[in-house]
């Protein structure tokens, strides 16, 4: 249960000269971020560096390549991955660690395969960009004048003998081999390292090098504390079990006393014991009465609990560490039921419907991402009531701050490793590799409250079956292999890994996962419904139209979703040359890397549910609105389903640079339509009308967990204001339940007008607070309404950090957008419906005076797009 980490008998060790020690006690940590310099390997230069880093980074800052990122940019790049770079730097130790008696180098983490030098003796080979290595370095270093030097091996050359030498071709679609010059050798699967910088269907082919995370000189006398576990075995409203199991390495044998104290509460707990020289291991039972459960986001407070573990030795205090805790009990329910098999999440006892969306990594350029980006994009999910994100499986195991924001905030990760849509043949040292890979990440996460499931990898499981590799493998006579690694992986390693060192988290061995690993389903689908998670793809591979959302089943949705451009201003970030605003322009396929394809569907189905955009801005906002209005109709659809599903995960959340993509918030952290309409669609309370049958339903959501009451209003109108009909009644909301509210024939709320002439407005004001919550629906696709011009009038009133603005259409106006010029602005919402005579006002955070924004504030509805 306790994890043993890997010391080598080698050493090394400098430490930052300029900036003082951190002491933890008996602990001293400095960070080694100065004086850092680099070069090719074939080169002379010595150029400055910024640690951390990659080798892309440095060579923009130095102005020796553009910024990738920047029209075509990414194309001239490509030479970068072949080469190999060293980085160095002279160090000084100060004297509080230069005489402790231990003294470790501690890296977390180097892209990708590194040989690390100190004093020109080798003192580490890392080879994988998700570990974190620990050096022990006392006999090496010298108290001033030291030498670190870190020489990168260029990952395309490391690996391209690898795929040489196989039989067989590997599976890794989304690697863009060609992109990098190096043909069809898809050699990303051989390195541990994220996939996505290989290429994906969103992103650039950029391959990294470098110092990617910090770098640390670690002294210590005594005893040191290595990490621990904070083991929840039974939590509730009365009592908190907890085991804590404390590893800690000690440089002798002598008594040992363990203190553990937590911020609000009372009791502490103490454990003496004696210890030998070496790794020790002190497990302690503690209790916690009544405690404050640790909640998600809409359903109550996440609290923290900080925890503080203490390490005394010979009366002197050796170390401390403080784990902010949240106490709670979660589980994943997979049960047998008449329909299948379950799959949903059980929080302290609570069915929760899992509202969110698939998280990638926030840039192709992983250490420039900021503190401040990072609590943007956690509090982005938290404002759009989202109680979930899934880490995906082609990225990073992400920074610790990223989920103690989720900790902080209430939002459960569904933690994927790192394992997307590929083949991985597996060798000892790369399945050892692996191992280690997953031990320390499962140990380094396991006490985040956040983290609510382990899954083993991103839709290999799926693949298998769906995606022709049977056929392809079968060819070469490698199935069985193939398949016996992918089962040794998936589901005995880890499996095995989360077991040990997590054994209250649930694992999952794929998603989408639906029990045997060998079965398939009738009509070729993945094995999911009616028992795991799905992925469901059909509306935006064209195959479905968007409607179909509505009938589409599963019990958890974790993947679906659809394209999109950015914004207009947004674009001109990346595309600013008038030659490039064609979406089929060089510049724009550049940055639409599901191919002609993708535009080609994102028009087609344009046409299918509106019509013909008028010109370039305006067939970005219509792209736009287009996914939006799609993920509203799934997202309502399956919170209307529960509790037969209870998930809706979108792809995706976010991107790591420009592009056309399935996001609801693009590179530059801009609000798509779909991220405004989440907002509505993940609400505590939904009211969803929609035509079943020959009958107007109104459907009710509540994720609360006791009963509300209200006012549920329901009006059919034309689209000039004149009411055809209007029904009021009291309503009662069942806690955490989906139910019809209102039914009634269609033909009898048109009023003689046609279905295409006619909006339907509900809205339910609860009782107790006079909050209203509110939802339009049409009878027809958009390109069958006639929207009339309207007449919006905008009056803005200054306000904290921008204006308030209020609009007023004399005609129903269609997802009305606002904009000003740039992006360093904020709507507090956007491509909403203004109905006729009733006035919305929303917030515009900005830092332009009154004349100005008032001269460049802008409205646009659908019928400007036409």
């Amino acid at each position: 249960m306790f994890y043993k980490t890997v010391v080598s008998s080698l050493a090394l060790a400098s430490v930052l000269s300029a900036a003082p020690p951190v002491k933890a006690n008996g602990v001293a940590k400095q960070e080694i971020d100065k004086g850092w310099i680099f070069k090719q390997v074939r080169g002379n230069n010595w150029y400055p560096a910024t640690v951390p880093g990659v080798v892309q980074t440095d060579l923009m800052n130095n102005k020796i390549i553009d910024d990738p990122f920047y029209r075509l940019n990414e194309r001239s790049i490509q030479w970068i991955d072949k080469e190999d770079w060293e980085y160095k730097t002279t160090l000084n130790v100060s004297p509080d660690i230069f005489n402790k008696d231990n003294i470790e180098l501690d890296f977390k983490g180097l892209d990708t395969y590194a040989d690390v030098y100190l004093n020109d003796s080798c003192i580490l080979k890392a080879d994988n960009m998700f570990r974190e290595w620990k050096v022990s370095v006392k006999s090496l270093l010298k108290r001033d004048g030291n030498e670190l030097r870190i020489y990168f091996h260029s990952p395309i050359k490391v690996d391209l003998p690898k795929f040489d030498a196989l039989k067989f071709p590997v599976e890794a679609g989304n690697d863009q081999s060609e992109n990098g010059g190096i043909f069809d050798k898809k050699v990303s699967v051989f390195a541990r390292k994220a996939g996505y910088h290989y290429g994906w269907d969103w992103g650039p082919r950029i391959v990294t090098s470098g110092i990617w995370r910090p770098v640390y000189l670690i002294g210590w006398n005594d005893a040191i504390i290595d990490n621990i576990f904070y083991e929840q075995t039974n939590v509730n409203a009365k009592r908190a079990d907890i085991k804590a199991h404390v590893q800690f390495k000690a440089d002798k044998e002598g008594e040992v006393l363990l203190t553990i104290k937590a911020d609000g509460i009372k009791a502490g707990w103490n454990k003496k014991t004696r210890v030998k020289k070496g790794v020790n291991l002190i497990e302690t039972d503690l209790v916690v009465n009544n405690p404050k459960l640790w909640w998600s986001n809409g359903l109550g407070e996440p609290h923290l609990y900080p925890f503080t573990a203490t390490i005394t030795m010979d009366g002197k205090v050796a170390d401390t560490k403080t784990t902010n805790l949240g106490l709670r009990s979660i589980r994943v329910v997979n049960q047998p039921d008449k329909d299948g098999h379950t799959f949903y999440f059980e929080l302290n006892g609570v069915p929760v419907f899992a509202k969110g969306a698939n998280y990638i990594p926030q840039d192709n350029f992983l250490p420039r991402v900021t503190p401040e980006q990072y609590e943007t994009t956690i509090l982005d999910a938290v404002n759009a009531n989202m109680n979930m994100l899934r880490v995906w499986g082609g990225g990073i195991y992400e920074n610790d701050l990223f989920y103690d924001l989720c900790d902080k905030y209430g939002i459960m990760v569904w933690q994927d490793f790192m394992f997307a849509c590929s083949i991985y043949p597996l060798t000892p040292e790369l399945e050892e590799n692996i191992r280690e890979e997953a031990i320390e990440n499962v140990v380094r996460l396991r006490n985040h409250p956040s983290i609510a499931i382990w899954c083993g990898n991103n839709e290999i499981h799926t693949a298998w079956f769906n995606w022709g590799w049977m056929g392809k493998f079968d060819a070469y006579g490698v199935t069985e292999q193939l398949r016996n690694d992918t089962k040794k992986l998936f589901n005995h390693l880890l499996a095995d890994v989360v077991k040990e060192y997590d054994p209250t988290t649930f694992y999952w061995p794929s998603s989408p996962y639906g029990g045997d690993p060998d079965a398939k389903c009738e009509s070729g689908k993945p094995n999911w419904n009616p028992n795991g998670d799905a992925h469901y793809w059909g509306v935006w591979q064209g195959i479905d139209s968007v409607a179909h959302f509505n009938k589409v089943k599963a019990r958890f949705f974790s993947e679906y979703g659809f394209q999109s451009f950015p914004e207009y201003q947004s674009v001109l970030k990346y595309a600013p040359e008038e030659r490039d605003h064609d979406i089929y322009s060089d510049v724009m396929m550049a940055h639409q890397r599901g191919g002609q394809i993708a535009n080609s569907r994102i028009e087609k189905i344009t046409s299918d549910e509106y019509r013909k955009p008028k010109d370039f801005p305006s067939t970005l906002y219509m792209s736009i609105l287009l996914q939006g209005d799609a993920m509203k109709t799934a997202m309502e659809a399956h919170r209307r389903m529960m509790p037969y599903n209870m998930g809706s995960l979108f792809w995706q959340h976010n991107d790591c640079w420009p592009v056309a993509s399935w996001s609801s918030r693009d590179y530059y952290g801009r609000w798509k339509a779909q991220h405004y309409f989440t907002k509505k669609a993940f609400n505590d309370i939904l009211v969803s009308p929609i035509a079943e049958d020959s009958n107007l339903n109104v459907w009710i959501v509540s994720d609360r967990l006791k009963s509300t009451k209200g006012k549920l209003d329901i009006r059919v109108m034309d689209l000039k204001g004149n009411v055809l009909f209007e029904k009021q009644n009291n309503v009662t909301l069942p806690a955490n339940t989906s139910k019809i509210q209102f039914s009634v024939p269609i033909e009898s709320v048109l009023g003689g007008k046609q279905k295409n002439e006619v909006v339907v407005n509900t809205r339910f004001t609860e009782n107790n607070t006079k909050e209203v919550v509110s939802n339009n629906y049409f009878f027809t696709r958009y390109k069958d309404i006639d929207f009339p011009e309207a007449d919006i009038q905008m009056t803005s009133v200054p306000a904290a950090d921008g204006f308030n603005v209020t609009l007023q259409s004399d005609v129903f106006a269609r997802a009305v957008f606002l904009s000003i010029d740039g992006i360093d602005n904020f709507f507090s919402d956007n491509y909403f419906d203004l109905l006729p005579g009733e006035p919305v006002t929303i917030h515009v955070t900005t830092k332009l005076d009154k004349t100005t924004f008032d001269k460049q504030l802008k409205s646009f509805s659908i019928v400007d797009a036409y």
